[in-house]
């Protein structure tokens, strides 16, 4: 699990909580059901709509990623396709199917398969582009859920604001219910601008830094299949692909002899 999007929600919820209970003497008042139902109900209506079926389908499994921890370690990809250069130099291109076996990255593994077989450069790189450039749609994709939610959240939570202001207006004849009317109806701005800002728009933004991620972390592959394709020394094929790093990762890794 991804504890920095659990634990900042987790913290988040209970900073507002925190927040109500010092603000008021009774915070029972900020829990208002048909408020919740008008902006939850109203925002995810409205989002479903926009959407096509097949988004609205993978709609858990795409928030099952937003909480999934992720490899993030480009340099130790780097060593890895630095040694399958070492072995392709040494050895022979086609030693690498020997090691197949041992490659859980179906991307990296694609991209040795087609080197190994002899595939033409061009074909190999236009082959594993044109399924980056998928994965960044369907990542894309994810992501505009929650933008889209988040859009929406803040909207029913106003239109819920209204309908509370109409229903206090009814009854102007009883100005003891004003106040407590009054409230009700701004309880649902308040869901609508919560759950915009600290759920929906946070995870749209945190599924965009994890696909950004596996996208450098696809890019690197490319670049160091097509270099030992081309049979580059492992010193060249390590410079090459060091320029993904930070310069502090740079200063860490060894170039190989």
């Amino acid at each position: 699990m991804d504890l920095s999007t659990s634990g900042g929600l987790i913290v988040g919820v209970l900073l507002i909580a925190m927040a109500i209970a010092l603000a008021s003497n009774t915070p029972l008042i900020f829990v208002d059901p048909v408020s919740l139902i008008i902006v939850l109900g109203g925002t995810f209506s409205a989002a479903f709509i926009s959407l096509p079926a097949s988004l609205v389908k993978s709609f858990s499994k795409i928030s099952k990623n937003a909480f999934q921890s992720q490899e993030e370690n480009p340099a130790q990809l780097i060593e890895t396709l630095v040694s399958y250069a070492e072995i392709a130099r040494r050895d022979g291109i086609l030693a690498l199917e020997a090691h197949t076996g041992d490659i859980e990255d179906d991307f990296l593994l694609k991209g040795i398969q087609l080197a190994v077989d002899g595939t033409d450069p061009e074909i190999i790189q236009q082959t594993l582009t044109t399924e980056l450039e998928y994965i960044e749609t369907r990542h894309e994709n994810g992501k505009l859920i929650y933008d889209i939610l988040g859009k929406y959240a803040p909207a029913f939570g106003l239109i819920g604001t209204l309908i509370g202001l109409v229903a206090m207006l009814a009854q102007l004849d009883d100005p003891s219910t004003i106040g407590a009317g009054m409230a009700v109806a701004l309880i649902t701005t308040l869901y609508g601008a919560i759950l915009a800002n600290l759920v929906f728009m946070p995870l749209a933004d945190k599924l965009d830094a994890k696909s950004k991620t596996e996208s450098l972390q696809k890019e690197i592959v490319i670049r160091g299949v097509m270099s030992i394709q081309s049979g580059d020394n492992p010193r060249i094929v390590a410079q090459k692909l060091q320029i993904f790093l930070p310069p502090s990762a740079r200063a860490e890794q060894e170039a190989p002899a």
